[in-house]
């Protein structure tokens, strides 16, 4: 299982970016829970975002409610975050994560992607 993120870069306070995770290796997301993290310089690494399998379960860190949305496309193996209102305490890398979890949120990922650069700016 290989994970691929992607659609970080540069932008402006208050703008917006969408991040994508494609998994491979699976044969579908139907099993797999998605995860995204990130980790800003000088800090740890922090839970953003995560959704189960199913996509009934959606939780976020208090930090991002009602600017990032989270979502996923079974049929493309690919995760999404959206993120809105950009900050600039929201730059960092950010990561995705998945696991075999057929309904809620797992405890933990077991596979994880290289990591994408947010960075937003004044």
């Amino acid at each position: 299982v290989q994970l691929q993120a992607s659609g970080g870069g540069l932008v402006r306070a208050g703008g917006s970016l969408t991040l994508s995770c494609t998994v491979t290796g699976v044969g579908g997301l139907d099993y797999h829970a998605i995860g995204w993290f990130r980790q800003a310089p000088g800090k740890e690494r922090e839970g953003v975002s995560f959704i189960s399998a199913n996509g009934r379960i959606i939780k976020y860190a208090d930090s991002v409610k009602g600017r990032f949305t989270i979502s996923t496309d079974n049929a493309k193996n690919t995760g999404y975050l959206q993120m809105n209102s950009l900050k600039l305490e929201d730059t960092a890398v950010y990561y995705c994560a998945s696991n075999v979890s057929p309904e809620g949120i797992p405890g933990g990922y077991t596979y994880w992607g290289q990591g994408t650069l947010v960075t937003v700016s004044s």
